[in-house]
């Protein structure tokens, strides 16, 4: 595939069989990794049945292909592999009892081989043909090859004119191999994974939460193949990853990903695998915008978190209640465990401006929740819930940041299948995380308006977001009512209302989307949500196609105009559900509100009765 720019290498090359006479009983054996595995000199192995191949302990960091086959198809005492990554084809070998999994950080690996702990006796890696000066590159994948290759005794180099020539700190002198053999096996290519529309709401909302500028860590999968799609009205993106798939080159062909806000690898994309299709190793090869790098620079999370909003996005499997998350296994799973997620996770937390998100569907494709009362059965959990930022599913974000114990549960309820949500209420109830008088309105999730959200821009640069309320937005709705001064409850409530306890709130937070339709405005402050205004209509009981209107703002944010979209996307929202009329009291004196409703184009009838302005404002033309 691949230039090949010399041939004197080739005197080098002896069969592979040749270099399997060279193993002894016991010796340790690393091979590359990922889709860099060395599947010729893997074949050979497997189907050799020389005497001294025995007893011998493979290590490869993350096991992708033909590797894991030598182990338990069938079970042999001939090789045993050491492994740091428990996904794809591995956990089932490991559940087994056939692989040894090592719970290590990533970066930890490297110093595990340098020092012995990870003992290495001979060194089998995929490389490129050499140059004219001697230098082949690694290719696809960096990870800790040239460590092993430095302490290995028996050096081997597979070479592959269909690997890449990556960029970066890839190049290894041919020198350094005390054998080449010819590689007669292709690369371990990946399919573009297919996106679902639940897996697509999914992505959009992660999309959300990442600001302009922001650097990102990708893998593959659904949730980023996905991701990248809704990234693309995004500006200067920065990437350092320990994967670079297809989705991710799509994103970086855009134009979207500039790196030019990173603090380490400026103008680069930093990553020590490639994953995907051979479109992808074709664009990789001699692409000067992709830096490999070996482990123990990509996983560091020093190095990470000195890039400003730096974002880590995880796919979950599980979520529960209290903020704890399963992280998938088996062959669904192509990223990494807890021990290299904590990492990324760190860097996101340590960063300026840096958010971790976790994302999932809320129910998998059997249709089983994955939002839960309890994940302690599950495995692969990451147990880090005292720091968590957001979750994320295909029904909205729900944000953990200085939340307690019950705001968390009534969050993740908000973003759970609506028809889980009843039964999660009752299980939160019996264990005492919500409140005993919790109220839940069946049916009110399956009518929550999705289609109402939407961010607008304001005076001084002001973002705002709209949305309608969720049961969730209790504690916020509350902080707000004692964020308003006396003067703006009395307009809002026409009298002097001191307290807004639990039970009066959760009473207002919760509504049928039907009768009552509620939209409320927020900003974002310190990576949290927090409300700054809300407008409702509630429809007439003697008369359902009129509703009685109200909207209030805080203070510190009149003026803007964020009422005018308030009264702007009720009106729209009314007339989609058939609402004819609003009704609305504003006092005399309210002159702000009046002005607001004086900018709408619709007739307005005005009748003053005891200070107070009864407003009636049809909605459609005679």
């Amino acid at each position: 595939m691949f230039d090949d720019v010399d041939s004197g290498w080739q005197d080098r090359v002896v069969d592979p069989n040749v270099v399997l006479s060279h193993i002894e009983p016991g010796m340790s054996l690393f091979l590359g990794t990922g889709v860099a595995e060395p599947r010729t000199l893997v074949k050979h192995l497997k189907q050799s049945d020389m005497y001294n191949l025995t007893d011998l302990e493979l290590v490869q960091i993350v096991s992708l292909g033909d590797v894991i086959t030598l182990t338990e198809n069938p079970p042999t005492s001939k090789y045993r592999l050491k492994t740091f990554f428990a996904g794809w084809l591995a956990n089932n070998a490991i559940l087994s009892g056939s692989v040894d999994m090592i719970p290590c950080r990533f970066s930890q690996i490297p110093w595990l081989v340098q020092t012995g702990a990870i003992r290495i006796d001979a060194a089998f890696v995929q490389i490129t043909p050499p140059d004219k000066a001697g230098f082949s590159s690694l290719g696809m994948s960096i990870d800790i090859a040239r460590y092993a290759i430095q302490k290995a005794s028996l050096v081997v180099g597979e070479i592959n004119s269909n690997v890449p020539r990556t960029m970066g700190d890839t190049f290894v002198n041919i020198a350094d191999f005390d054998y080449l053999i010819n590689a007669t096996e292709p690369p371990i290519y990946f399919p573009r994974w297919q996106i679902d529309d639940v897996m697509d709401r999914v992505s959009a909302n992660v999309a959300s939460l990442i600001d302009d500028g922001s650097c990102l860590s990708f893998y593959p999968g659904a949730l980023f193949e996905g991701l990248a799609k809704h990234l693309l009205t995004k500006h200067d993106l920065g990437i350092h990853t320990l994967f670079v798939t297809d989705a991710l080159m799509d994103l970086i062909k855009s134009g979207v990903v500039t790196n030019r806000n990173k603090s380490n690898f400026r103008n680069k994309s930093v990553t020590s695998y490639a994953l995907g299709t051979q479109e992808l190793m074709k664009w990789l090869h001699r692409n000067p915008l992709i830096e490999f790098q070996e482990i123990a620079v990509v996983s560091d999370n020093a190095r990470i978190s000195a890039n400003d909003k730096t974002v880590f996005v995880m796919p979950a499997r599980k979520v529960d209640l209290m903020g704890g998350v399963a992280l998938h296994i088996g062959k669904g799973n192509v990223t990494a465990g807890p021990g290299h997620a904590l990492e990324f996770y760190a860097a996101a937390q340590h960063s300026r401006g840096g958010r971790a998100i976790f994302a999932l569907p809320s129910r998998n494709l059997d249709g089983i929740p994955n939002i839960l009362p309890s994940v302690e059965d599950f495995p692969n959990q990451f147990s880090n819930r005292e720091s968590l930022d957001f979750i994320v599913t295909e029904y909205g974000v729900a944000s953990m940041i200085g939340r307690t114990v019950r705001e968390r549960a009534q969050a993740l309820i908000d973003i759970a299948h609506p028809d889980d949500r009843a039964e999660l209420v009752k299980k939160a109830k019996e264990a005492h995380i919500l409140y005993p008088d919790q109220i839940y309105l069946p049916g009110s999730g399956a009518l929550y308006p999705h289609k109402l959200s939407c961010i607008n821009k304001f005076k001084g640069d002001l973002t705002v977001g709209f949305r309608a309320i969720k049961p969730s937005d209790e504690e916020e709705m509350r902080k707000l009512f004692y964020r308003f001064s006396d003067s703006t409850v009395y307009y809002r409530f026409f009298s002097h209302v001191e307290t807004m306890p639990h039970k009066q709130m959760q009473q207002y937070v919760n509504i049928d989307y039907q009768k009552t339709l509620s939209i409320v405005a927020t900003v974002t402050e310190s990576g949290r949500e927090r409300i700054i205004g809300e407008g409702r209509y509630v429809r007439l009981n003697d008369r359902p196609s009129w509703a009685d209107l109200a909207f209030v703002v805080e203070e510190g944010y009149q003026g803007k105009g964020i009422a005018s979209q308030l009264l702007k996307m009720l009106i729209q929202a009314a007339l989609e559900q058939g609402i004819e009329c609003f009704t609305a009291d504003v006092l005399y004196d309210n002159k702000p509100m009046l002005k607001v409703f004086e900018k709408i184009s619709l007739p307005i009838n005005a009748v003053m009765k005891y200070g107070v302005y009864n407003l009636t404002i049809p909605l459609k033309s005679s």
